[in-house]
């Protein structure tokens, strides 16, 4: 049997697996390939002969090392480009711009970035091809207000509806309403160019017009969607009334929607996903079963409030022991997706933090520091919440190392303040930035 350690030490052997499965610019070169003057992507080849220009732009936390690959790719076929990256995720590149800039809330380098990317476009022609690099991050790192908002706007818009507890699909339905280049309006400004968006997903179930709120992608969601959404969470009080008055004057009809599916526009863009969570995953099964564990992918689909999430996460462990099931001892057991969390104190933490502080207190309850289980919950960007770390990984010991501190776990847990419990009992995961971001993987190990 492995000592407590080793089952620590394995959790982040799997981890970096997975994130290893991630890498944005072997995900791009999985599924860009040049021949001759012959562009593949996916399936689709393009002759490059008849090509004027070729341009990179792009969003997110993984976008410079995914511009990187088409670097080395298309070479000085590329004429010119700019990504823009949140802070610390830049990576040299030879033609393509690097702009880093604010996530989760936006700033004056995105609305730059933006503008850069805008200008861009709008100058390309028919003969000319766009590669479009995205990934999670996007939305807030291409921030460009609608006329009439400005840049603080969205930012205390932003902040409410992350907050609030609302799932991602819901923050970016706003988002691409209050913006020039969301919700398919890229697609729009390159016509009539054709656009290639090379995408890693970082949301559940891979829904296009969710990663990063869907640029070259038709958007199904309206302004009237946008309303309901900010009465649902009560936040009519709080938003700015310019931002209310105009989503109440699109649900009129006096502002032009998204481009809906039907629009003749996306007959010019390719979408293809190149890497997800789902790939991460089944790469650290692989892992786990080497290093000796039986392994079993739960879902890739995780979500939910994550201290309620990582409650069923711990009653699965108790039906390992107990029962054998879902599979026997040792056990690996993998999820992965996006949870929430409803802010309610004045704390420092992020989704996986909450997750991992709530799961050690469900262990402590449930096993009372019997039976050797190791929980690993974080961030394949290396970032959870507005911290250093990416995550956390904690075990059946957790909670009474912090007793031993005279650290309460519950009140923590109440006031959102899992960071500062788990960085005293040495239980955060911290990795720095990796340049990648196919949301959150938890590993949960079983002696």
């Amino acid at each position: 049997m492995a000592s407590l350690i080793q089952l620590r030490d394995h959790a982040r052997q799997i981890f970096a697996t997975g994130l290893a499965s991630a890498d944005p610019l072997e995900a791009v070169k999985r599924h860009v390939t040049l021949n001759g003057s012959w562009l593949r992507v996916g399936g689709t080849e393009y002759d490059l002969g008849g090509i004027r220009h070729v341009y990179v732009v792009g969003c997110g936390k993984a976008a410079a090392r995914m511009a990187l690959a088409l670097e080395e790719i298309l070479g000085e076929r590329i004429a010119d480009g700019t990504v823009v990256v949140k802070y610390g995720h830049g990576t040299p590149l030879t033609t393509i711009q690097i702009i880093e800039a604010g996530h989760p809330i936006p700033d004056e380098n995105g609305v730059a970035g933006a503008r850069r990317i805008m200008e861009i476009v709008a100058n390309t022609g028919a003969a000319d091809l766009i590669l479009f690099v995205v990934s999670g991050g996007g939305s807030a790192l291409l921030p460009m207000p609608v006329a009439g908002l400005t840049l603080k706007d969205k930012q205390t818009t932003t902040q409410f509806l992350l907050a609030c507890g609302a799932p991602i699909g819901e923050v970016n339905a706003v988002r691409k309403h209050l913006s020039q280049l969301k919700g398919g309006q890229l697609a729009a400004l390159a016509q009539p160019s054709r656009i290639i968006a090379l995408i890693l997903s970082d949301v559940v179930g891979d829904a296009l017009e969710a990663i990063a709120s869907g640029p070259t992608v038709a958007d199904t969601t309206t302004f009237a969607d946008c309303r309901e959404i900010i009465r649902r969470y009560e936040l009519t009080n709080k938003i700015a009334p310019v931002v209310l008055n105009f989503l109440d004057g699109g649900a009129r009809g006096e502002f032009a929607e998204t481009p809906k599916p039907s629009n003749p526009i996306f007959q010019n863009v390719q979408n293809l996903i190149v890497g997800s969570n789902r790939l991460a995953l089944a790469a650290a099964k692989q892992k786990a079963q080497a290093l000796g564990y039986h392994a079993q992918i739960i879902s890739d689909a995780i979500q939910g409030e994550s201290r309620m999430v990582a409650q069923s996460h711990v009653a699965l462990v108790k039906s390992v022991l107990q029962q054998n099931e879902p599979i026997p001892r040792p056990a690996c057991l993998l999820s992965g997706g996006e949870t929430t969390v409803t802010v309610r104190g004045d704390g420092v933490g992020g989704r996986n933090q909450e997750f991992a502080l709530a799961a050690a207190l469900a262990l402590d309850e449930t096993l009372g520091g019997v039976n050797d289980v190791v929980i690993l919950s974080a961030g394949t960007d290396g970032t959870d919440g507005p911290t250093d770390a990416a995550g956390g990984i904690v075990d059946t010991t957790t909670i009474r190392r912090g007793n031993s501190k005279g650290l309460d776990a519950q009140k923590f847990l109440a006031r959102n303040d899992s960071y500062h419990f788990l960085q005293a009992t040495g239980d955060l995961l911290i990795t720095g930035p990796t340049l990648t971001n196919v949301m959150d993987v938890q590993i949960i190990l079983v002696n």
